[in-house]
């Protein structure tokens, strides 16, 4: 019985939410100025706290009303003041009702207001605007649509401390690239913004702190910039250092680490600073401690990760302070027990984030052992790394799966890990997994690892082998990326170093030629630079020079020439020549190079050009033309003899470089003997 009550009883009750919504709708629609006035009163009392009734106004249609009278000259000041904080209470509750506001163009017509003269006007319309443009869902570009925003912005700086805290706030959150850096840049944020730092609100003093974060960001010139800055006599850096105290919140530490963090990533402070290595670094390590929040943590770890990504010293330094990798072996366990978290909301929060520290854990794994062996092994022989990172590699989230493969690569980069604990725990098979279906930010990082499992001193390079690795290898290097094409065709040139013939040709049928010679006029030089690798592994051996040359000479030849003959680097020329040297210890091989008149007037060419490398390439490979232990070295010496190589040879032996003239001095011996 009661089941048939509920559906009318529902009904009831909505109609019921729903008509005391209209009448509040209703009353800003009355003739009496007044009336409408204490309308718009009463539904700010009613709204406050109440998502619900917020969805229904937006429903019934209050925002463009409530903008309506907010234009309106005829509105009393009071009452355009009340519509802007109304809004502002709307906006604080769910992302549908920020897309509602700025769908009725609430943004433009709240800067329009800022135009007025009456600062608590002006402090409602900026408070509005502030919570609408911290919402994900706010396009950040809307604020640089009229140019004329950003400085009417900067100037009400000065007006009250309301004004520079919600200013800076919008900022910071509207500050996404380096065009948006610029413009505020250079319409004056940082004279605008940093005496505000010793100002006596401590939101003020947080959210210029956190504006000068988001601007120094990956920005050289705003970066320099703040390292001259003198705050009540006082350089920026030094200010920051102070807001990095252990009495400071925590918040504020952070920020302030995360400002020299990037200031020094962007050149502007030197890695040895006093700064960086007694201040900043430490400070993030303290953020690492199981003391602080979740959130906190994974900051402090995240922007550790950044601070010395490309310095080892600070990742030996940091590797050997507080314990680090013990207390990041924590973000593993957590939350470990109920007890240690007496707020159940706070416990319910830790539980969807808990793999935000695990990613954090990994990244700066990553960045700890991207360079010294040592750590990469005191890493791995933190309890359990191993089967985390495999357990990572296959997590539901793609930021742990990317962080975990990320650790893995900075791990592979060691000959011992890659000869034990990898092996020991097979990485290669999630790895494998994870390149079949993935992003492409994962898949460069899992096949730039792949990379380092094949090479030749890897005991994963048969097992993955026998996978059948190569038909994936080959469609990467078909990717538009072209990252993905250089860890594509960098992992072939791994698999085919010292590979059986076997393993060679299965990489040619897979690749095709067709792809290959595709491959050899990529835009991208390191992709132009590893096919030539593997072109040059593909011929290695004399039986596989011969039976390669047999099938592809044609091509292979033609592909040679082109690049020879093209603008290329130094490298570039020198890696064809290699290759041309290897096809010419070929038994049959050699003939292709000795019958093409052009090629050889090309090598002679390279024999005296200006760079070592390429004289020395090119020597290399007539050595192998003219080496009298094979079969038809008279007939072959004579004619390079005829060509005049014999005389460049002999210029070449009084060469300035030993090797060189040790090379051109063994080519010679060749007509003594």
């Amino acid at each position: 019985m009661a089941c048939l009550l509920e559906a009318p009883l529902r009904i009831s009750v909505l109609s019921e939410v729903t008509a005391t919504s209209r009448h509040y709708v209703d009353r800003l629609f009355d003739p009496d100025p007044q009336k409408v006035l204490q309308g718009v009163i009463d539904m700010k009392n009613a709204v406050i706290g109440n998502n619900k009734q917020k969805a229904n106004l937006i429903v019934l249609g209050a925002v463009p009303r409530l903008l309506y009278l907010l234009q309106q000259s005829s509105s009393s000041l009071q009452l355009r003041t009340e519509c802007a904080v109304v809004l502002g209470s709307l906006a604080m509750g769910t992302e549908n009702n920020i897309k509602s506001l700025v769908d009725c163009h609430v943004i433009p017509t709240l800067l329009q207001g800022l135009l007025c003269p009456d600062l608590t006007f002006i402090e409602a319309c900026l408070r509005c605007l502030r919570t609408v443009f911290i919402s994900p869902v706010t396009p950040v570009q809307l604020l640089y649509t009229d140019p004329t925003v950003i400085p009417h912005l900067m100037s009400l700086l000065s007006s009250s401390q309301r004004t520079q805290e919600y200013v800076t706030q919008i900022f910071s959150h509207c500050c996404k690239t380096l065009e948006h850096q610029t413009v505020l840049f250079n319409h004056g944020a940082i004279q605008s913004i940093s005496p505000m730092l010793i100002s006596p609100s401590y939101k003020v003093r947080m959210q210029a702190l956190k504006c000068f974060s988001v601007l120094a960001y990956e920005n050289a010139q705003v970066s320099v910039s703040l390292v001259n800055v003198v705050v009540d006599g006082e350089q920026l850096p030094q200010v920051f250092v102070r807001m990095m105290q252990r009495d400071q919140p925590i918040e504020m530490q952070l920020t302030a680490a995360k400002c020299l963090t990037y200031m020094c990533r962007a050149g502007a402070i030197r890695t040895d600073e006093g700064c960086i290595v007694l201040k900043t670094l430490p400070c993030l390590v303290r953020m690492c401690s199981k003391e602080h929040l979740l959130e906190e943590r994974v900051a402090g770890a995240e922007t550790l990760a950044y601070l010395m990504e490309p310095d080892v010293e600070l990742q030996r330094i940091a590797s050997t302070t507080d314990h680090l990798l013990a207390m990041l072996a924590d973000y593993f366990k957590y939350p470990s027990s109920v007890s240690a978290i007496a707020d159940i909301k706070r416990l319910d929060h830790d539980l969807k984030h808990a793999h935000e520290l695990r990613q954090a854990a990994f990244k700066l794994y990553a960045s700890l052992g991207s360079n010294d062996e040592d750590i990469r092994k005191k890493i791995t022989e933190t309890e359990n790394m191993m089967d985390r990172i495999v357990s990572g590699l296959s997590e539901s989230s793609i930021k742990v799966r990317l962080s975990a493969v990320r650790c893995l690569h900075s791990l592979s980069r060691s000959v011992q890990q890659l000869r034990t604990s990898f092996h020991d725990h097979a990485v290669w098979k999630p790895l494998m997994k994870l390149l079949q279906n993935a992003p492409d930010e994962v898949l460069v990082m899992a096949s730039s690892t792949l990379c380092n499992l094949l090479l030749e001193f890897s005991p994963s390079k048969e097992p993955i082998l026998e996978s059948g690795v190569i038909e994936l290898l080959c469609s990467l290097t078909q990717s538009d990326s072209p990252a993905l094409r250089v860890n594509g065709i960098w992992a072939l040139m791994n698999m085919a170093f010292q590979a059986d013939q076997k393993v060679k040709v299965e990489i040619i049928r897979c690749l095709g030629t067709e792809q290959l010679f595709r491959l050899l006029s990529d835009p991208d030089s390191n992709v132009l630079m590893k096919t030539l690798g593997l072109l040059r592994n593909l011929l290695s051996t004399r039986p596989h020079i011969d039976q390669i040359m047999a099938s592809h000479g044609k091509q292979i030849m033609q592909a040679v020439t082109l690049i020879l003959e093209a603008e290329h680097s130094i490298e570039v020329k020198e890696q064809t020549l290699c290759i041309l040297a290897n096809i010419a210890d070929g038994n049959t091989a050699k003939d292709l190079i000795v019958t093409n008149h052009d090629m050889l007037q090309k090598v002679k060419y390279y024999m005296g050009n200006s760079s070592v490398k390429l004289q020395l390439a090119a020597t290399f490979c007539v050595s192998n033309l003219i080496w009298n232990e094979d079969d038809g070295a008279q007939e072959r010496q004579d004619k390079l003899r005829e060509l005049g190589f014999v005389d460049v040879l002999h210029k070449l032996t009084l060469s300035s470089d030993p090797n060189l003239s040790d090379r051109a001095k063994t080519a010679l011996q060749q007509y003594l003997a």
